[in-house]
């Protein structure tokens, strides 16, 4: 297709972290349609973060994870952008009628990253990577905004003690760290790929491997929105889009689907894939971390439509198990 004429709109959220991702694909675009041009248009989102919000988890009557996208997503509908850039993490397992994330790009490193706000404590402590947790002190205080970080977390340290911690990437590490550090916080959590694509690995102290805590469903990955009558548009990010990240994301959000995944939902997803052999993990945490329910299930995968129901097949065996009380919390 020629696209010697075309000026691409795409819509994404103010973030550094947001424009980063957003460049990243401007320049794979580059790359395989040198003609083509990009333009990116700042939409603020009700996910937001404001100092004025104090530190509040995201109202899940309000719209929970979809509000990093909903502004997005209407200027998107209405023909203001033509593609947006979204963090599939923060992306609500439905999205609204006439719009498709079909597109990608290749997976950063899934896992969630450990801050810590005395970085002496490591060389102190004889930490098992098994049990990464371990260096923290009894009743430490962690910020997390994430319900499945917070679960997860009080699962295997329930005498820790979690407060509610928000902003962008920079912002919590800040409340962590330095003049305006928020008082007795011992640590924060952070997703490892954010930290890479800003620059800022040296930040993480410890690397909480997908074995030790599963991260949530699609982080680490990139995706591109088009609406589905568009196909010119979306036809121009195919040379771009990985296709293992897409089919494994696929199946996590499938997974997550099922279980009527929100933002107020501890869930767990990776899948990963080795020459068409994917392996795909699942986890569900009470609130309070008192009892957690994992499985895993293999499957030959060959297109999106075979890991979505990889995906399905597993969230449906799994949630047989597990009791209605907690189903209800994670609803």
């Amino acid at each position: 297709m020629s696209t010697s004429s075309r000026t691409i709109r795409i819509g994404t959220r103010g973030s550094p972290l947001a424009l980063a991702q957003t460049e990243l694909v401007c320049a794979a675009l580059k790359v395989v349609h040198p003609s083509l041009k990009t333009s990116i248009t700042v939409i603020k989102t009700s996910g937001d973060w404001k100092p004025e919000h104090g530190e509040t988890r995201l109202s899940e009557v309000e719209g929970g994870k979809g509000l990093f996208a909903k502004e997005i997503q209407k200027a998107l509908m209405d023909g203001e952008v033509d593609a947006a850039v979204h963090s599939m993490k923060d992306m609500d397992s439905h999205l609204p009628e006439g719009l498709r994330i079909r597109h990608m790009l290749q997976r950063e490193n899934p896992s969630d990253a450990l801050l810590l706000n005395d970085r002496s404590t490591l060389a102190n402590n004889s930490q098992n990577e098994n049990a990464p947790f371990s260096v923290l002190k009894e009743g430490a205080v962690v910020g997390a905004a994430s319900v499945r970080r917070t679960a997860m977390l009080k699962h295997v340290r329930p005498d820790i003690n979690i407060v509610p911690i928000r902003g962008n990437v920079q912002t919590r590490i800040d409340k962590l760290r330095g003049p305006n550090a928020l008082p007795g916080l011992d640590a924060t959590f952070l997703a490892m790929a954010g930290l890479n694509r800003l620059g800022l690995a040296d930040e993480a102290d410890i690397i909480i491997e997908p074995e030790i805590m599963l991260p949530a469903a699609g982080q680490g990955a990139v995706g591109i929105e088009t609406r589905t009558d568009d196909t010119e548009t979306a036809a121009c990010f195919d040379a771009i889009s990985d296709t293992d990240t897409f089919l494994c994301v696929s199946a996590e959000r499938a997974a997550l689907k099922v279980l009527d995944g929100s933002c107020h939902t501890p869930i767990g997803a990776y899948a990963q894939l080795k020459e068409g052999k994917m392996r795909l993990r699942l986890s569900i945490v009470a609130l309070d971390g008192s009892a957690a329910f994992e499985d895993e299930v293999t499957g030959q995968i060959e297109d999106a439509a075979q890991a979505e129901k990889l995906g399905i097949d597993l969230a449906s065996s799994l949630k047989i198990t597990i009791p209605p009380e907690i189903l209800g919390h994670a609803a």
